[in-house]
C-alpha cells in the first residue's frame, strides 16, 4: 500500500500534468490564426450584372466590414451555375471559397444532370439562405384570363395551342409549366431560351402565351400593360407587386405552385462549423441592413433569416419537392 508521502508525491504530480496540459491546450488554441486573415473569395457561379450578381456585390461590401477582410466577387458562368458551384465544390475547406449560388446549382442540377461533377449534399456545406425568389406567372394580353385557375381552364380547353417559355430546361418555369400541361392534360409546348430577357421579349411580342418571370424583369411590361399578372409563386405575397394574390390565394395549392427558388451561400465539405457560423453571422447583419433589405425587396425577393443548421432543414424539407417536380417534367441532362 503507497505511503502518505508517495500519493502525495502523485498529486503533486497529477495536478502539475493537468496544469501543463491546460496551459499547452490554451497556447495551441492561442497560437490558432483569427478568421479571416485574408480576402475572401466569393464565386457566383453566373454572369455579371445578372441580380445573384448585384446582390453578391451588395453582400460582399457590408460583410467585408464586420468581418475585417474584403471579399471579392470571381464570377464563373457557363452550365446552369455548374461551373462555379463545382469550383467550391473542390476548394479548401478552409473558409476563403464561398459561392453564392441559386437553388438550382445547390439542390435541383442533382436530379437534372445525369453526369453533375459534384454532389451538393456531400461536396457542399450549406451557410446562409438569404432570400426566396419567388415568379410571377404572366401572360400575353390577347389570351382571355385574369387569374391562374382561369389560365388552368384556358389552356385545358385549348390543347396543344399554348406554349409556354423558360430560361433553361429544368428551371423553375421549365417545371411548373410541364406540371400544369400534364395535370390539365393540356399538350403545352415548351420553348426554352438562353436567358429570361429573350424569353419575356418573345411573350410579349406574341411567340409564346405564358411565362413565369421574376419581378425585377417583369413589372416594367406589367406595368406598361405589354403582360398580364395573373399571380405569384410561393406563400406570400411580393412587395414589389403588393396587389397580384399567390397562386395559392387563388386555390392552386398544389405545392409545384407553392414552392419557389432561393439565393444562397455554401462552403466546400469540410469547412470547420466555426467558421461556418461566423459567415452566417455576418451575412444575417447584412441582410437586417434597412438599405440591403430595400434592395432584396426591389429585386423581389423576400429576405431570409437564417443560419446553417436553419438551411439545411429547409433544403431537406424542399428537396423531395423539386425532385418529383422533376421526375414528372421529364427534363433530364447529359
Amino acid at each position: 500500500m503507497p505511503t502518505f508521502p508517495t500519493l502525495q508525491r502523485r498529486t503533486w504530480l497529477g495536478a502539475a500534468a493537468l496544469a501543463i496540459g491546460t496551459l499547452t491546450g490554451t497556447v495551441a488554441l492561442a497560437q490558432q490564426p483569427a478568421y479571416p486573415t485574408k480576402p475572401i473569395k466569393v464565386v457566383v457561379p453566373f454572369a455579371p450584372g445578372g441580380a445573384t450578381d448585384v446582390l453578391a456585390r451588395v453582400l460582399a461590401e457590408k460583410m467585408a466590414a464586420g468581418l475585417g477582410q474584403p471579399l471579392v466577387i470571381d464570377n464563373k458562368p457557363g452550365a446552369a451555375g455548374i461551373i462555379g458551384t463545382d469550383a467550391v465544390a473542390k476548394a479548401a475547406p478552409d473558409g476563403y471559397t464561398i459561392v453564392l449560388g441559386l437553388s438550382n446549382s445547390l439542390l435541383t442540377n442533382q436530379f437534372l444532370y445525369e453526369k453533375l461533377p459534384y454532389d451538393p449534399q456531400r461536396d457542399l456545406a450549406l451557410v446562409y439562405q438569404i432570400a426566396i425568389a419567388p415568379l410571377v406567372l404572366v401572360a400575353h394580353p390577347s389570351v382571355p384570363v385574369a387569374t391562374g385557375p382561369e389560365l388552368l381552364k384556358y389552356a385545358a380547353a385549348n390543347k396543344g395551342k399554348v406554349a409556354y417559355g423558360s430560361y433553361g430546361t429544368g428551371a423553375y418555369p421549365h417545371l411548373a409549366g410541364a406540371y400544369m400541361s400534364l395535370t390539365q392534360n393540356a399538350d403545352m409546348s415548351h420553348v426554352a431560351y438562353r436567358g429570361e430577357a429573350p424569353m419575356v421579349q418573345d411573350l410579349i411580342g406574341g411567340q409564346i402565351q405564358m411565362a413565369y418571370a421574376s419581378a425585377l424583369v417583369a413589372k416594367p411590361h406589367i406595368d406598361a400593360g405589354k403582360l398580364k399578372a395573373l399571380g405569384v409563386t410561393g406563400e406570400r405575397r411580393m412587395g414589389i407587386l403588393p396587389n397580384v394574390p399567390t397562386l395559392a390565394e387563388q386555390g392552386m395549392t398544389d405545392e409545384a405552385y407553392r414552392v419557389a427558388g432561393w439565393l444562397a451561400f455554401a462552403a466546400p465539405a469540410g469547412t470547420p462549423p466555426a467558421i461556418l457560423e461566423r459567415l452566417a453571422a455576418e451575412v444575417r447583419k447584412a441582410v437586417q441592413l434597412p438599405d440591403v433589405a430595400q434592395r432584396i425587396a426591389g429585386m423581389g425577393f423576400e429576405a431570409k433569416a437564417s443560419s446553417p443548421a436553419e438551411f439545411k432543414a429547409a433544403y431537406m424539407k424542399e428537396r423531395p419537392v423539386w425532385e418529383r417536380l422533376i421526375k414528372q417534367s421529364g427534363a433530364k441532362l447529359d
